[in-house]
């Protein structure tokens, strides 16, 4: 299946695959992706600095878990997801060896974790439910909308606050004993209306934007509230 691709980041004199450089952005095209018109403007994806990423997983939200392999792609949902280190970034997710990504991320080395916003929890859980062992057109019945970036293969959902791209860090007792995988970050970007100078700003816009975060069945609670301790920034 052929998706759309973000425009690359560039500059006036080089062209950079690497998404962690904070003096970078990305604009995505108007018909790339159908939410970009925001208040009259184009949304606008920042990458976010290497020693900011780890923040995005810090609120402990619900992911989206994308891979692929010479074609074969795949996208679920897991609660199961968190930070790991500072810098380099890492992070763990749980992925059971029943789920079809999990053969797609041990083929390529690689997979992305996407933070779904409230728009997006019908998505999320018809990627959760569904396997793509029972059905191939998973992907296409879900809803999604999905998007890729240059240098990478794994699709992208639309519809989330956050995506970072990791490379497996190979682990094989963790993998196989606790179906733990762990990977170290090698792209990130951030939707600037909720994550921005590398903090997040949910408490600022609709509840819409606001971050998923599962409990059971299809119970969600979206993060929003602040609370903030003076003398510890």
């Amino acid at each position: 299946m052929s998706y759309p691709r973000m425009a690359r980041v560039h500059s006036e004199n080089e062209r950079d695959r690497s998404s962690l450089r904070a003096d970078r952005h990305l604009t995505v095209r108007p018909f790339l992706m159908n939410s970009m018109f925001v208040y009259g403007s184009l949304m606008v994806l920042k990458p976010v600095s290497a020693d900011r990423v780890y923040r995005l997983f810090n609120i402990g939200a619900t992911t989206l878990v994308s891979a692929a392999h010479k074609g074969d792609e795949d996208v679920m949902a897991a609660a199961w997801a968190c930070a790991l280190d500072l810098t380099p970034a890492k992070a763990t997710v749980v992925v059971d060896k029943s789920h079809y990504t999990r053969g797609l991320i041990e083929k390529s080395g690689y997979f992305a974790l996407g933070l779904p916003m409230v728009e997006a929890a019908p998505v999320v859980m018809k990627l959760g439910a569904v396997s793509k062992h029972d059905d191939a057109e998973k992907l296409a019945k879900s809803g999604a909308k999905l998007f890729k970036t240059d240098g990478f293969e794994m699709p992208l959902v639309e519809g989330c606050a956050a995506w970072v791209v990791f490379r497996v860090l190979p682990e094989p007792h963790n993998e196989a004993q606790y179906d733990l995988f762990i990977g170290e970050a090698v792209a990130a970007w951030a939707d600037d209306r909720v994550f921005k100078d590398g903090r997040w700003c949910l408490e600022y816009v609709p509840e819409s934007l606001r971050t998923l975060h599962y409990v059971s069945g299809g119970h969600f609670y979206a993060l929003g509230q602040s609370v903030h301790v003076p003398g510890y920034d």
